[in-house]
């Protein structure tokens, strides 16, 4: 089954749908929106993925998240990743966007913080361990565990934000 996405520009401008695996092999700017989750006392979720999966098995993430389907918002989508990752349902909010070169292909990655309180049921296909770190332990962790590469370049975009 094909998962259409919307092919953009430079400028986040919508070009085209297309179908994702396509995006990917030809390299097309298409968006993806991921999810910081944060509990009550302000730790960040991190997750290992399953050795199984096609992408980055084993390694380890700080976000949660996936495609932009066509017709979608990034906040719907991460809304939606949310859901289907964790089982959780809980207000995201779009922190930053920003153009990621991606080791796989390019895209324009969507950045939301959501607070997670309680009743987690991560999905096994997706998720093979998680923890909540305080921010300092997951700057270490960063650069000890074997992460998600796209991730560290989101992360310093997000540690730098004014303000936070």
């Amino acid at each position: 089954m094909s998962e259409l996405v919307e092919r953009v520009d430079e400028w986040d401008q919508v070009v085209g749908v297309v179908d994702r695996g396509e995006a990917i092999r030809r390299k097309w700017l298409h968006r993806v929106a991921t999810v910081i989750c944060r509990d009550a006392e302000g730790r960040i979720l991190v997750h290992r993925r399953p050795e199984n999966v096609s992408r980055f098995p084993g390694r380890y993430n700080w976000l949660l998240g996936g495609a932009v389907n066509a017709g979608e918002t990034y906040e719907n989508a991460a809304a939606r990743e949310l859901e289907e990752e964790l089982g959780v349902r809980a207000p995201v909010r779009l922190v930053f966007t920003f153009l990621c070169r991606g080791v796989i292909s390019p895209y324009w990655l969507g950045v939301h913080e959501a607070v997670i309180a309680e009743g987690m049921a991560p999905d096994r296909s997706e998720i093979a361990w998680h923890d909540w770190l305080p921010e300092a332990a997951l700057r270490e962790a960063l650069q000890q565990w074997p992460f998600v590469p796209d991730c560290r370049e989101a992360f310093s975009k997000y540690i730098a934000l004014p303000g936070r």
